[in-house]
């Protein structure tokens, strides 16, 4: 059996930065500040993209502990209200129907999604591009834990209650668009399969050693072999 979990932002999905005016906007809200406008939010948690950006502005950590519950709260209404200014701004990444069509048939296959997403902004930005969430089995969110490194074991340890059946880190394989994706894992054993339709090129993620790297999602059979091979 293999764990096939999908990042979210740039490797399923584009918002069109509905989620970081979603958060710049909550940080206001809550903190009275914006922290970084240069600030990279891709292979992030939500939780640390607040306590991050919240340090650079110049708060200790135990204040904004104190608040990361209301930013995120914030943060649901701000991204829903983002998501239905423009409800065709946001899309799906090419190729991502198809796989995951691939992969939910496979016998051999469980999906999920490992996301650095809180539950809510993965279940909201996934209808917003018409997926349903229920195709997902198993998943580890932002909301499980805010650094992206624990979230493979939290992965695990769900499928094997669900699956009913010991998960080895060898057989979880994370697919996403940024060095984080690839190296989250590593120290479980876990496989990633990189796709440069986020912020990072093809070359670039590839420094990084995935079990495969891709441009795109868009030729289901590679991709399904480099899962079903890794």
């Amino acid at each position: 059996m293999k764990l096939v979990l999908f990042d979210i932002d740039g490797t399923l999905l584009w918002t069109d930065g509905a989620g970081r005016r979603a958060m710049e906007g909550a940080l206001h809200e809550v903190f009275g500040r914006g922290g970084d406008p240069a600030y990279r939010y891709d292979g992030k948690t939500d939780r640390q993209i607040t306590r991050e950006q919240m340090r650079s502005a110049g708060f200790d950590d135990a204040f904004i502990s104190a608040r990361i519950d209301d930013t995120l709260a914030a943060y649901t209404r701000r991204l829903d209200a983002e998501l239905e200014r423009d409800a065709l701004a946001s899309r799906l990444c090419l190729g991502v129907l198809p796989l995951l069509d691939a992969v939910e048939a496979h016998e051999h296959a469980t999906m999920g999604l490992l996301t650095g997403n809180i539950e809510y902004g993965a279940r909201r930005k996934l209808r917003a591009v018409g997926v349903e969430f229920t195709r997902f089995t198993v998943n580890a969110f932002g909301s499980d834990h805010e650094h992206r490194q624990e979230l493979p074991a939290v992965a695990q340890r769900r499928a094997q209650e669900v699956l009913g059946m010991p998960i080895d880190g060898s057989q979880i394989i994370i697919i996403g668009d940024t060095p984080s994706d690839i190296h989250c894992g590593r120290s479980l054993g876990v496989r990633a399969i990189g796709v440069a339709t986020g912020r990072y090129s093809v070359s670039e993620l590839a420094e990084h050693n995935p079990a495969a790297v891709f441009a795109t999602l868009e030729d289901t059979d590679a991709v399904l072999a480099a899962i079903l091979g890794a």
